[in-house]
């Protein structure tokens, strides 16, 4: 076990060593031109001001749960189990995964925030200085992964180091029987984490769309002026939002499901050791069982390490090339990796439910003791790979139904010309298709998983899906650098070439984010369903019975919960790009000289008004899913709650695929449009300016919310709601 811990350890300091000279690496580059210092250090100012708010609103939420955590044992009345899942311990876990969650957003986000202006230099000295447009996009791009690889770094390295930290601190307090003798007390980390993420995805992804909205539907449908036009009041608040919520956000929830998929697979791990016997074996078999997943993390980050600096220092001819080829080297690395920790870990051996009979066999069942199946350190490798490869085969949907170069954008494209309706109908109805494909191979995933290993198996799928979240959080959070980059370079009014050049980072970026948006969501139905299942073995509860009225009765609330939430976050959306358009239009109609370049406007105000829409717009649904599951489980019972997970998890993964392949395929139809891509019958070009270019700005602006906000929240919602059903479970029993 020692052993285990310090590898882990070890790879979590190497991931943070190498952060730390990828922002050595940024920072030294040139920021380029007064003009270019002035918009990146406004992004920056604006980024850090929205993150003090928020992480100021967010304490305030986790001092109150804390304080609930630590009084639960009190408050239980020396309930029966209830010292060994809460209690001060359990709230110190919550804290630290509070803390780690908001500190990887915070490093991350002021990394990219800087990142910006430098590429943007890159790529203008490429052009204008060295006459080299080609080495101005490599150049950019080493730029823009290196801040990238900072938010991937920051949330693998954080997020790993402080789970081996609540481990040792749990096995201190344990008195030498490891933290297998308390495993509840470690689930308060995944929670802390979690809390977080759901308010910085839902917060900046209210942010962002508003602002993108307002910058929309003002500057490109109304005045005319293309986007990120210095004219623009929003171009500044929607550079900020890029970052609060397609970097922080991203971050934090893709850490909140790499996290929560170690812990499910170690919380089952250790509820077999004592709801089961091995036959013939070591009675520490389950001790390795539950050091498997730190292993398997370690392997990851180096993975993901290598496939960065492949991405940095061996670039190829195209920058999709580039970043795919180094997130393929990190998976490949990665499957390589787990066999052999697999191998070496864990023998094959046997296991036969205890003959306590009634409850305890059932949950001796319920976490994948079945009786005399041999088990196999191949089919637990089998079941991890199942994880890795069902990410790669969503990802691939995701890409095949938002990228420009695919038959379904590039159909909708052309149908733009027919009107807004028409634009958004089709892209609706692209995303709905779109959850076809990705579902059936998570489900063919997961009956391999459990083939192989049960339920634990299926904990090790969710982790192995997760095992590179350090490349694909760099490649993810690289998209929005290469975006401001684009920005900086339209409001600085450089040479043609330099947008040129951030346009393609820009273009490849969305693809990424896609696949990004897509594997996040895959990954959070298997993290979800491990949770759900340690919840349930905590419960003791050995299978949901549909013809409990209990059961039914959860499984029809849950199933509304993701809806209900999603129109929360629109109402949300809605009333900030409300008051970001009646801004916008002011300044346009009060302020002179704007339009004629001879006045800038008033950005600081537009900052100030997704900020204020952002935090308020955030707080109630973000409160519900945290009172959600307590309601319920004290109310009705740890049945209901268990129905309720189950129905929440069935409908949130299906709307959030769906949210997010819709927004990504009309945002890039619209960008299709842009290219000069789409013909009329008379075979004139419709490119921007246009009226197909119009109605695919529309589409892009109902889209922006679904694939930037609703999406992702969605993810981080039905994780959310299992770890704290997982945390406060024995108070349901």
């Amino acid at each position: 076990m020692d052993t285990e811990i310090l590898i882990a350890g070890a790879s979590g300091i190497l991931a943070l060593l190498f952060m730390a000279y990828l922002v050595t690496d940024v920072l030294k580059q040139p920021r380029g031109n007064k003009l270019m210092v002035e918009i990146s250090d406004a992004v920056q100012e604006g980024a850090k001001a929205f993150l003090r708010r928020e992480y100021m609103y967010i304490a305030g939420f986790v001092a109150v749960i804390f304080l609930l955590i630590t009084a639960a044992p009190i408050l239980a009345k020396g309930k029966e189990g209830i010292a060994d899942s809460l209690g001060w311990q359990t709230g110190l876990a919550f804290i630290i995964g509070a803390l780690a969650s908001s500190a990887a957003g915070f490093i991350g986000m002021n990394i990219a925030t800087r990142a910006n202006s430098r590429t943007t230099e890159a790529a203008r000295k490429g052009v204008e200085d060295d006459k080299n447009p080609e080495k101005g996009l490599k150049d950019a791009l080493s730029v823009a992964i290196s801040g990238g690889a900072v938010m991937g770094m920051a949330v693998v390295g954080i997020g790993l180091l402080g789970l081996v930290v609540v481990i040792l601190i749990v096995n201190a307090l344990s008195d030498g029987a490891g933290w297998g003798a308390h495993p509840g007390w470690i689930n308060g980390y995944a929670m802390g984490a979690s809390l977080v993420a759901l308010f910085a995805r839902s917060g900046g992804g209210i942010f962002t769309k508003g602002a993108d909205m307002g910058a929309d539907l003002v500057g490109k449908v109304e005045a005319g002026i293309p986007e990120d036009d210095p004219r623009n009041a929003a171009t500044i608040a929607d550079n900020v939002g890029d970052n609060v919520g397609d970097v922080a956000g991203l971050g934090a929830d893709l850490m909140e499901s790499y996290i929560e998929a170690m812990i499910a697979a170690m919380a089952l791990a250790a509820g077999l050791s004592t709801m089961a016997k091995i036959d013939g074996l070591p009675q520490d078999i389950t001790m390795q069982l539950q050091m498997l997943p730190l292993v398997l993390a370690a392997v990851g980050i180096l993975a993901s390490l290598i496939g960065v600096c492949i991405v940095k220092f061996l670039p190829g001819k195209k920058v999709q090339s580039s970043l795919m080829n180094g997130t393929y080297v990190s998976a490949i690395l990665a499957i390589v990796g787990t066999a052999v920790a697999c191998k070496i870990m864990i023998p094959d051996f046997t296991m036969t439910a205890k003959s306590a009979g009634g409850l305890l066999e059932g949950a001796a069942n319920l976490v994948g003791v079945a009786d005399g199946k041999t088990y196999t350190w191949l089919g637990l490798f089998f079941a991890s790979t199942a994880g890795i490869v069902a990410g790669a085969i969503v990802g691939f949907f995701s890409e095949y139904y938002t990228s420009a170069k695919y038959k379904p954008v590039q159909s909708m494209a052309r149908k733009c010309q027919m009107g807004p309706a028409i634009t958004v109908t089709d892209g609706l109805a692209l995303g709905m298709k779109s959850c076809a494909l990705p579902i059936l191979s998570l489900g063919i995933a997961l009956l391999v998983a459990y083939n192989f290993g049960d339920f634990y198996g299926i904990a090790l799928a969710a982790f192995g899906m997760l095992a590179t979240t350090g490349m694909i959080v760099a490649v993810d959070s690289y998209g929005p650098i290469a975006d401001n980059a684009g920005g900086c370079a339209e409001m600085a009014h450089l040479d043609k070439g330099v947008r040129e050049i951030t346009d393609n980072l820009d273009s490849v970026g969305n693809t990424t984010a896609a696949i990004g948006k897509g594997f996040a969501i895959g990954s959070a139905a298997f993290a979800a369903l491990g949770l759900l299942v340690a919840y349930m073995t905590l419960a003791q509860i050995s299978i949901a019975d549909l013809k409990d009225i209990h059961v039914m009765f959860g499984l029809l609330l849950g199933g509304m919960v993701p809806f209900f939430f999603s129109a929360l976050l629109f109402d949300a959306v809605s009333n900030a790009a409300f008051k970001m358009i009646d801004e916008v239009r002011r300044q346009l109609r009060e302020i002179p000289g704007i339009m004629e370049g001879t006045n800038k406007p008033d950005y600081a105000r537009c900052v100030s008004i997704s900020t204020d829409g952002a935090i308020k717009g955030m707080l109630f649904p973000g409160g519900l899913a945290i009172v959600l599951p307590p309601i319920v489980g004290f109310a009705f019972g740890a049945e209901a709650l268990a129905g309720f997970l189950i129905g929440a998890l069935i409908t949130g993964v299906m709307l959030g695929i769906m949210c997010a392949n819709s927004g990504g395929a009309m945002d890039n139809a619209k960008k299709y449009i842009e290219e000069g891509k789409i013909k009329n019958d008379a075979g004139e070009v419709q490119g921007k300016g246009s009226e197909a270019h119009k109605a695919a700005v529309i589409g892009d602006t109902v889209g922006d919310p679904l694939k930037d906000t609703v999406g992702p929240s969605i993810n981080i919602l039905i994780k959310l709601m299992a770890v704290i059903s997982l945390v406060l479970a024995p108070l349901f029993v």
